[in-house]
């Protein structure tokens, strides 16, 4: 018999649920009606010369690698073992990440300096492009894990929920909240979105610039040697495209991050609620 559900899983139940009603709504009015396939997307071509982007890959790919060979280190150094050292490496990971994009960006091919829009209109337009996406990411994920049950593949979540499941640690806690809400939605878009499918987008056929970068932001989440995170590699593939669409609807790279923050803050959520796996 299945145990009743604490008052806060309720409530997180109830939510998730609104959310996916909102989502349907979404879904139609901005993604699926005529008008909302009629509107022209807002993303201008980043007109860069092949070896600009692939000073930009390189400097992604370097700091990546440094920064997370510094933090292994440090992280021997000062005796960190087990989660502690695996956060560690993955924030390394994700500075370094980060600060290989703004090499780029601030020294090795500066731009010119846009306009910011308004935060308020970010904000609408993220959670608006997550809520919308909720629906279609439940179902595929619902029919993905069907399909690896039925290969005899394995369906074992990724290796960072995992943990977040298993951590007693409150500051170890919070960190892995603040990489996962903060730091990764800012990295990976700056990465993915604003880099490669950017570049993309005007050189390759759109299906390739829309798929090329959501698969391999969907194969950085798995564990290949264990294939834990598999059940989550096709949803992250549609998701990844989702957000590369509201990027190009919008013109506006902060709607891409905002959604993927609140998709990680709404993982976190349902697994806080004890509703996830």
């Amino acid at each position: 018999m299945t145990p009743p559900l604490s008052p806060f899983a309720t409530l997180v139940l109830a939510f998730e649920l609104g959310c996916v009603a909102a989502g349907l709504v979404l879904l139609w009015r901005h993604g699926l009606s005529p008008a909302a396939r009629a509107t022209r997307p807002r993303l201008s071509a980043w007109n860069a010369p092949w070896p600009e982007f692939l000073t930009f890959a390189a400097s992604v790919l370097l700091g990546t690698f440094l920064v997370a060979a510094l933090a292994g280190l440090v992280s021997r150094h000062v005796g960190l073992s087990g989660h502690a050292a695996t956060i560690a490496n993955g924030a390394g990971a994700q500075f370094g990440m980060l600060l290989g994009v703004l090499l780029h960006q601030r020294i090795l091919a500066p731009g010119p300096s846009t306009s910011r829009p308004p935060c308020g209109m970010l904000l609408r337009a993220g959670v608006a492009t997550f809520l919308a996406a909720l629906p279609v990411l439940l179902l595929t994920a619902q029919l993905w894990e069907w399909a690896l049950r039925r290969a005899g593949l394995p369906t074992a979540r990724q290796d960072l929920i995992r943990i977040l499941t298993e951590i007693d640690s409150r500051p170890l806690l919070a960190a892995m909240v603040v990489l996962a809400v903060v730091i990764a939605p800012l990295t990976e878009e700056l990465v993915f979105r604003g880099g490669v499918f950017r570049y993309l987008r005007t050189r390759w056929p759109r299906w390739a610039a829309l798929l090329l970068p959501s698969a391999f932001f969907a194969a950085l989440h798995v564990n290949w040697s264990t294939l834990e995170g598999l059940s989550s590699a096709l949803p992250l593939v549609l998701l990844a495209v989702i957000f590369s669409l509201a990027y190009e609807r919008t013109g506006h790279l902060g709607t891409a991050v905002v959604a993927h923050a609140c998709f990680n803050l709404n993982t976190l959520l349902v697994l806080f609620a004890g509703l996830g796996p």
